[in-house]
Formats: structure tokens, sequence, C-alpha cells
């Protein structure tokens, strides 16, 4: 008896690649919560990073389920502080985009690294995904609900990526598919970095 699991994950990666999910920022006529909260489904870039790092952190197994997306998610919130303190961080787009590369690229490799490395690993890139929103915060009417929002859009991004690693572990075709996923989510961050 076949399944179809395979097929349904497959599809579903290929509707998170798709090129039809428009980078975005603050929704027209809505700039508190509901804003925050779609936004990170909206910006491709930011979509792709992370749930990234939830499949990245499935990957990885144990602990990391949980410890990985904590990282991601407090350093993120540690590069908003510092971008509505105004504190310069150097590029800041190309970050973004290596972040991309480099997550697609772990998730092809199927890295089996060791917990604490996954957290500076993701760290690392959630200051540059969390500065960028932080110097939008003060040209928003509700930055905080805005910031809230994004916050739990993320952690929603998280477990969405979180759960594709753990279905794939249980499918025939599941590690091949997200792996191949890996790669492709890796063209699309060298795509962003080149301005494409």
């Amino acid at each position: 008896m076949k399944t179809r699991r395979p097929v349904s994950l497959w599809s579903l990666s290929l509707l998170l690649l798709s090129p039809a999910m428009a980078q975005a920022h603050v929704l027209p006529g809505e700039d508190g919560f509901v804003s925050g909260l779609v936004h990170p489904v909206l910006g491709c870039d930011h979509l792709l990073a992370m749930v990234s790092v939830g499949i990245l952190s499935a990957q990885i197994g144990g602990r990391a389920l949980w410890n990985v997306p904590a990282a991601f998610l407090s350093t993120m919130v540690l590069g908003g502080v510092l971008g509505l303190a105004v504190v310069p961080i150097p590029s800041v787009p190309t970050g973004i985009a290596v972040s991309v590369m480099a997550l697609g690229a772990a998730i092809a490799a199927a890295p089996q690294m060791p917990i604490p490395l996954g957290m500076i690993f993701v760290g690392v890139f959630g200051i540059f995904h969390g500065h960028v929103h932080g110097v939008e915060l003060p040209y928003i009417t509700r930055p905080w609900l805005y910031a809230a929002g994004f916050i739990l859009g993320t952690a929603g991004l998280h477990l969405t990526g979180v759960g594709l690693g753990l279905v794939s572990k249980i499918t025939k075709f599941g590690p091949v598919t997200l792996r191949l996923a890996g790669a492709a989510i890796s063209c699309f961050g060298v795509s962003f970095y080149l301005g494409f």
C-alpha cells in the first residue's frame, strides 16, 4: 500500500518556497498586532529563515527542538532592541540573505551538530532579523503590539518547521525531501543576496 505523505510534504515545501510569497513589511491600514503576526509569513526571506530554524532544530533533535528556536527568538529580540536604540549593525540586508543561504545549506547537509553550536549558529542570524524590524518600530503607530505579534508569528513559523522536520523522520522520502528543500532554500538566499 503506497503512502501519500512524501507527496504532501513535497507539496508543502514547494508552497513555502513559492516566489509568489512577496516580501512585505507593515500591512496597509494595520500596523499593530495583526501586522506583526503576519509579517513573518508575508516576507519570503523571514518565512524561509524562520521555518528553516525549526527544521534544523528537528534535524538536530532532543532538546534542540526548543533550545535552537529559543536562541533565535532571544537574539532576534536583542537585535530589535539594538535597532530601536539606533545601534548600527553593518550589512543587515546581507546578513538576512546569508541567513537564508546558510540555514538552507545546513538543512541540505543534515548535520548532527551539538545543540550549543546550533544555538549559536541560528542566534547570530536572529540579530539581523530583529535589527531590521527594531529600526522600523518608531514609525509604527502601535510598536509594542507589532513587536508582540512579530515574535508570536516567528514562534509559529519555528513550530511549523519543527513539525515538518519531525514528520520527515517518519516518512520514507521525508529526509531526502527536506534536504532538497534545504538546497532550494539556500538558492533563494543566493537570489536575495544578488538582489533578484
